[in-house]
């Protein structure tokens, strides 16, 4: 069984009947760039961390530009790919800006998902469902996806959530992004239940989708012909295009972490210089390019630009090696892990690691805000429990913390769902939706640190 390509470029939108209306001057694919771009979830990663959560500088990347820059690094790959794609397979119906459009998009999304934070709010989140008096006794009576939902919450899981039912929620299917531009974004194509150990490869290391939306995962995986790996549980091969996406970011993070730690003092000219260099097969050659540039700054940008084309290069040249293997199902790792350079960009997120994540910064904020997460979720699921099992009985602050919460988060007349499952999924929703600063400031109020106006 093998995938292919025709099939995995499928225009069809997820919760419509319509047909492709795009033409030549505004694809599919980029009607998907387009409704992402302009959705409220993309405006609020502006405000939510990629490494130095809150910081008062501007020149530090948030989630929204290192989503922006991820794109273009996913709108080359996607295109080179897809010229060679097209030659190989004679796909007459599409062109190679199509490979790079479905990447862009899907990269501009990857981290939607993602609560305040950065991955101390997913860590936040699942340190609640499993220790907090609360979380563990609401999340202890579910089975099976629906408790690893919350065990095991996801940011990857939680994006494919975002953009296929709370974004436009009166839209089956959300935005109703193409299904090739979906099934793109969704690096982990699995349910959050699985069993431990039983699938190998990198596609299997996370959940993917949510138990609520596995239905819409498994009409996505179907349309673009997703080889399933288990014919009970919810778990498929990778779309091909998944590799360029997860390789986008992996390229982007290790590379603009260096130069934001440079940026900020956590590394030094000469070890942002060296590690750069060594990236690049011939840097030598760059000394005199580099001599006419006065500015340190600006040295290290443009060596950050090498090494950034230099990894696209290698990445382009992996991907064509195995996309017979990738087709079939039978490659299943990162393809930065394969690449000629892969030990001297692994050793940009070692010094990441040990000098720049670790800053006081980062830590002092990063625990606050687990803090932050963890608090809002313990004192409003009690409310919400409240209000959704004794209705105008609950207690009087019951009724009024429960009007916090936006009614799109409970139902209509703010009356929370009957089940279990899906009050926490509404909760985790709403918290994890957040901003970093909206998340702090409602943390202040429900615990009285300040008061409005005061």
């Amino acid at each position: 069984m093998s995938m292919n390509w025709s099939q995995l470029l499928s225009r069809k939108r997820l919760g419509s009947s319509e047909q492709s209306t795009g033409s030549a001057t505004r694809t599919d694919f980029q009607r998907d760039l387009d409704r992402i771009i302009f959705s409220s979830a993309f405006r609020r990663m502006q405000d939510k961390t990629q490494i130095f959560p809150l910081s008062k500088i501007d020149y530090v990347r948030t989630r929204l530009t290192h989503s922006l820059e991820s794109s273009s690094v996913g709108r080359s790959l996607g295109t080179l790919v897809g010229e060679q794609i097209i030659a190989r397979h004679q796909l007459t119906a599409y062109e190679a800006s199509d490979f790079g459009d479905i990447c862009a998009a899907a990269c501009l999304a990857h981290d939607i998902g993602n609560p305040p934070f950065g991955h101390s709010g997913e860590d936040a989140i699942r340190h609640w469902a499993e220790n907090a008096e609360y979380g563990k006794q609401r999340v202890a009576v579910l089975q099976g996806s629906q408790r690893e939902d919350f065990l095991n919450f996801e940011g990857n899981a939680q994006g494919f959530r975002v953009i296929t039912r709370l974004q436009n929620r009166d839209n089956p299917g959300g935005l109703q992004l193409t299904c090739a531009t979906l099934a793109a974004f969704t690096k982990y194509p699995r349910e959050s239940c699985i069993g431990k150990g039983r699938f190998e490869g990198v596609s299997a290391k996370k959940p993917g989708f949510n138990a609520e939306d596995q239905s819409n995962f498994t009409e996505v995986a179907e349309t673009v012909g997703l080889i399933r790996r288990d014919p009970v549980l919810a778990v498929w091969h990778r779309h091909p295009l998944a590799f360029l996406v997860e390789a986008a970011d992996d390229i982007c993070y290790r590379v603009i972490d260096i130069e934001d730690g440079y940026r900020l003092g956590h590394l030094s000219f000469q070890e942002a210089m060296d590690l750069f260099c060594a990236v690049l097969p011939d840097s030598s050659k760059l000394s005199s390019r580099l001599n006419r540039i006065s500015g340190d700054k600006e040295k290290i940008e443009f060596l950050r630009a090498k090494v950034i084309s230099q990894a696209i290069s290698e990445i382009l040249t992996c991907f064509l090696d195995q996309e017979r293997e990738i087709l079939g199902g039978h490659f299943d790792e990162p393809l930065m892990s394969k690449i000629p350079h892969r030990a001297e960009m692994d050793r940009l997120i070692e010094v990441a690691t040990e000098k720049i994540y670790v800053a006081p910064e980062v830590i002092e904020i990063e625990t606050a805000g687990f803090q932050v997460i963890s608090e809002l979720l313990e004192r409003f699921i009690p409310i919400i429990d409240d209000v959704a099992e004794h209705g105008q009985d609950a207690s009087p602050r019951s009724q009024m913390m429960i009007r916090l919460i936006p009614e799109q988060f409970l139902g209509p007349g703010h009356r929370p769902a009957e089940e279990d499952y899906l009050r926490l999924l509404r909760l985790t929703d709403f918290v994890s939706g957040m901003t970093d600063s909206y998340a702090v400031s409602l943390y202040k109020k429900v615990t009285g640190i300040s008061l409005p106006g005061g």
